[in-house]
């Protein structure tokens, strides 16, 4: 009985040969005990942008005066570019940053609107599977315009829209998304948003803190929020592993700079201007070190791309004197600082030439999140530079 079976098995096999040698056309089967490729997971992008950050306001670039450890530390474990180029006015270098389009292609200086047809990077990012938020000055579109953040790709919101607002450091209000409260414009009262009202629509949450007086620092409120975004959007298996996209927009005001303390410059024998300006930096370069920590404690050591820049040369104005710190090389110049930092990606250490601006973001953060980039667009990826390849520019 056994050798019945066997012939048959035999004259099995014998038939699935000659099938598979005589078909027309033939077919090949290669079977292997390989595992399949991994497909490597998408690194997280962070950006964050200092309106109005001279060239040399930070110690890595020369600064001085004053250190600032923090954002020195993010240079030196990544690359410091020192031909950054950037706008001298902020909402053209916002939606350069954005669209990925040179800022003087039909811009002006003030009152930018993006329009329903342009695309963002979040909205490329967001359409990929990221998660993406925004945080701090828009300048972009007021809240009914086709330029609003929560029209362009963001899922999550919280700052200002309007210029002039955000240079208020002690606002009594701020737009969130989702919100904690929502204004109800016919009762003219802000009132507590719950999920039976239906999906989250942006609104302004009001900061009774600073109804009462200077008690709640909008730039620590921002940080925050950055801090719980991370914490939140946190890649893991329960999320499939969603990479996610925040831009954390600081500013350095024009004018009037505002401060909880002039501290540790209150003794130093500078102008009042100077010593706030210092104070503000230095607390921003604090700032990147709690985020520093809050990946640390997360576990993101390897996975995640973080940008820091300025979306602006410093302006001279009757309050401060960029001279006094060489924010700039002249008044000419509009070269930025900019650092990328991506551990186990990006060698530390590197000093780069490598000329670019804002309107290369766009392609190079489609190119990490493995998305393609909009045809009409005058920025190119530098993620070849990032990796080591920065011939040609």
């Amino acid at each position: 009985m056994k050798s019945i079976c066997l012939n048959r098995f035999c004259r099995a096999l014998a038939l699935l040969a000659a099938l598979l040698e005589f078909s027309a056309p033939a077919q090949s089967f290669v079977f292997s005990n390989a595992a399949p490729r991994a497909v490597p997971r998408r690194a997280s992008i962070i950006f964050i942008q200092v309106d109005g950050l001279g060239y040399g306001d930070l110690s890595c670039y020369g600064q001085q005066k004053f250190q600032t450890p923090n954002i020195d530390k993010l240079a030196a474990g990544g690359i410091r570019f020192t031909n950054y180029f950037t706008d001298d006015a902020i909402p053209p270098s916002h939606a350069a940053l954005m669209l990925g389009k040179n800022s003087s292609r039909g811009r002006a200086d003030a009152d930018i609107t993006l329009a329903a047809n342009e695309t963002t990077v979040a909205q490329i990012l967001k359409n990929s599977g990221y998660q993406t938020g925004f945080i701090g000055g828009w300048d972009l579109g007021g809240e009914n315009s086709s330029g609003a953040p929560w029209r362009k790709g963001f899922d999550e919101f919280a700052g200002y829209l309007n210029p002039a607002d955000a240079e208020n450091f002690y606002a009594d209000f701020i737009w969130s998304l989702p919100p904690h409260f929502s204004y109800d414009k016919a009762s003219g009262k802000f009132v507590e948003w719950t999920p039976s009202q239906g999906p989250p629509s942006a609104g302004r949450e009001m900061l009774y803190a600073n109804t009462q007086g200077k008690n709640q620092y909008i730039p620590d409120q921002f940080t925050k929020s950055a801090l719980n975004f991370v914490q939140n959007n946190l890649p893991d298996q329960f999320n499939h592993y969603r990479p996610f996209f925040i831009q954390l927009n600081f500013k350095i005001p024009s004018g009037k700079i505002t401060v909880p303390t002039d501290a540790p410059f209150s003794e130093e024998p500078w102008p009042q201007p100077e010593k706030n300006k210092a104070a503000l930096i230095s607390r921003i370069d604090g700032y990147v070190g709690q985020l520093q920590e809050q990946l640390q404690k997360i576990g993101m050591t390897n996975n995640v791309v973080i940008f820091f820049s300025s979306a602006s040369t410093p302006k001279k104005t009757a309050e401060i004197d960029p001279d006094f710190f060489h924010s700039n090389i002249s008044t000419n110049d509009l070269r930025a600082p900019m650092i990328v930092h991506w551990p186990g990606t990006i060698p530390a250490g590197q000093t780069s030439g490598y000329k670019w601006s804002a309107q290369d973001f766009l392609p190079t953060a489609a190119q990490i999140g493995f998305a393609n980039s909009p045809t009409n667009i005058d920025g190119t990826s530098i993620l070849p530079a990032l990796l080591g390849n920065d011939a040609g520019r």
